[in-house]
């Protein structure tokens, strides 16, 4: 899948959105710049969440309950140690009642459940963005493909 702008990563974050549910964790890669928290907002709007999606890089986690599930969005590209994860009931948040976002998750890649979705976004010029998306574990196969308009 390809992005021309952040428009268009924030679109295909929504057409995500269409497919997720509760317990699902979906993990951001990608270079500071690349187009996560766009991602993320899209994938916000498109749970129907009301709140400004803020990226949540120095709270490590952002809740917004206003959508149609609730939604866990995490950073951890400041995070010194995994132990910290843990303090903060993680484990909720990544197998409870929401979806989880997790920006930075090679950071504590030892926290993360077996079934989740990466998505790896690489950046291919000022505003392009080429994504690439793999299932792990027993995470169901989705029918997005950000052909939808």
């Amino acid at each position: 899948m390809k992005s021309n702008s952040a428009e268009e990563t924030r679109k295909l974050g929504k057409q995500l959105a269409e497919e997720l549910r509760p317990g699902d964790v979906i993990l951001l890669e990608g270079p500071l710049g690349a187009g996560k928290s766009e991602l993320a907002r899209g994938i916000a709007a498109g749970l129907g969440v009301r709140e400004r999606v803020t990226s949540p890089s120095f709270t490590i986690l952002n809740v917004y309950v206003t959508g149609r599930c609730p939604l866990y969005h995490f950073d951890w590209y400041r995070l010194t140690d995994p132990e910290e994860l843990y303090e903060m009931g993680m484990e909720e948040y990544l197998t409870g009642d929401g979806v989880a976002l997790v920006e930075w998750p090679g950071q504590a890649a030892e926290a993360l459940p077996a079934d989740f979705l990466m998505i790896e976004i690489e950046p291919e010029g000022e505003t392009e963005r080429r994504f690439r998306v793999r299932r792990h574990g027993a995470f169901r196969k989705l029918n997005w493909d950000g052909t939808k308009t």
